[in-house]
């Protein structure tokens, strides 16, 4: 069983006063139940943290091996090369192997590993291969924590990445740019874009103001209930006016705005009793990769601290990306060197991009750890994965997948362990555990055959 709820349209356009409003997800609004609408204990994020390409040294066979995997299994692993930055964080961390997405695989459908990969992470279905319009996959982990738990937020869910996306056309031997572009899908066929501007992220959270001020963010939520207001009076007036069948979807539609009014109010509330860090809105997009990464993670981070959402995904480049890291001397592009034939050169490049990534998602957890939240810090109250849909990006396999489970989940997570499962065991079975940890009961996902033990 999957939770669903009545989903209204994303965007609603308000036109008053002279002004556009872009309303707020409706599919995830509900009414103020306390002074943040929740219980006093802190409520558990979700977080998926992707990268493309696979990581070298994921088993005990290929080039380089075990330069990710533990070679033993338990609390007495040591941490490899590639999670040693990760290693101060070894009571929150769970690393896990032999893990499987089975649907990445061609399946019959030939070339497109890398479109299968981004489009079976979170999804756990076979995409269709196509180029065109008619994309198809499923709902996406993501999106089904988003609507249980998005009622409680003003945002259902952040979708963030690190590069551009492609904007249409196919992307991989006859795959649409879409299933490379995202891992987020609200439904089969409906992919949700990433954000990669820091700006737009800033100003999806607090609206057009220049900081995180508080009195600057009232004035911006007093504007938009001045819009309400004046939108709401017209829409009565327009009622009587019209027939019965136009006055029921006058009617859905000011039960909407009154929704908004709600999640106004919400955010009113919380303005007035969080004390939210000073950030100014930032300008552009940064152009070396580690200034965006982490400008991006410390508004997720913002974003989890004043709970206007608690799901979210963030991609280091979207799948197949042929970026090149010049920061750190690796000038060839991403993609064409997993591609290395043993070379290696290209291996050693391979493994800097991989580190570099590990790097940088260590950097998210610390913010986690350090950034108090109820009886303790964001990081004992979230759940976060970190991985990719490929293992070995030289040969294609969607086996033997990377994977890295951090955090505290109130509780409900025992760290400091590597996990070996028989091969092939699917991951969405760990979907399973990471969404019922966060509250999300689902009994089926994808091919999943049950949870996993000990997690």
């Amino acid at each position: 069983m999957i939770l669903t709820k009545k989903a209204l349209p994303r965007r609603t356009i308000l036109r008053g006063l002279g002004t556009t409003i872009a309303l707020p997800l409706l599919d995830s609004m509900v009414p103020v139940l306390s002074a943040f609408g929740q219980s006093s204990a802190s409520p558990v994020r979700l977080g998926f943290v992707y990268v493309p390409n696979g990581i070298i040294g994921t088993g005990p066979a290929g080039p380089r091996p075990n330069q990710w995997t533990p070679t033993a299994e338990g609390s007495g692993f040591e941490f490899t090369p590639l999670l040693k930055s990760l290693e101060p964080f070894r009571d929150r961390l769970v690393v896990l192997s032999g893990l499987a997405q089975v649907n990445g695989r061609a399946l019959g459908d030939g070339p497109g590993d890398h479109a299968r990969a981004g489009a079976t992470w979170l999804t756990g279905v076979h995409p269709k291969k196509t180029e065109g319009a008619d994309i198809r996959a499923g709902v996406s982990a993501d999106q089904i924590a988003a609507r249980a738990l998005g009622q409680h937020t003003e945002l259902a869910s952040l979708e963030l990445g690190l590069e551009q996306p492609f904007l249409a056309g196919g992307c991989d031997s006859g795959y649409s740019c879409a299933y490379t572009n995202t891992l987020s899908w609200r439904g089969p066929t409906t992919p949700l874009p990433v954000e990669v501007n820091p700006r737009a992220v800033f100003e999806r959270l607090f609206g057009e103001t220049d900081s995180t001020d508080p009195a600057a963010r009232l004035a911006m939520l007093d504007h938009r209930r001045s819009i309400l207001d004046y939108v709401s009076a017209n829409l009565d007036r327009l009622s009587r006016r019209v027939g019965t069948g136009d006055r029921r979807k006058l009617t859905e539609y000011l039960d909407a705005v009154r929704d908004i009014e709600r999640r106004i109010q919400r955010a009113e509330q919380r303005n007035a009793a969080i004390a939210v860090p000073t950030m100014e809105r930032p300008t552009a997009i940064p152009e070396d990769f580690e200034d965006q990464a982490r400008l991006m993670m410390d508004l997720l981070v913002l974003a989890w601290q004043t709970d206007m959402t608690r799901v979210t995904t963030l991609m280091m480049a979207r799948e197949g990306s042929n970026r090149s890291y010049r920061s750190i001397g690796v000038s060839d592009g991403h993609h064409s060197l997993t591609h290395h034939q043993n070379d290696p050169e290209k291996i050693d490049k391979v493994l800097k991009i991989d580190q570099l990534h590990v790097e940088t998602f260590a950097y998210l957890v610390d913010r986690l750890r350090t950034t108090p939240d109820g009886d303790g810090s964001l990081l004992d109250h979230s759940v976060l994965l970190y991985g990719s849909s490929i293992c070995d990006g030289n040969r294609h396999t969607h086996h033997d997948l990377p994977a890295v489970v951090v955090g505290g989940a109130n509780g409900q997570l025992k760290g400091g362990r590597h996990i070996a499962y028989p091969r092939d065991t699917p991951l969405n079975n760990l979907l399973l555990n990471l969404l019922g940890k966060a509250g999300v009961e689902v009994d089926q996902f994808g091919d999943s055959t049950g949870v996993l033990s000990d997690i």
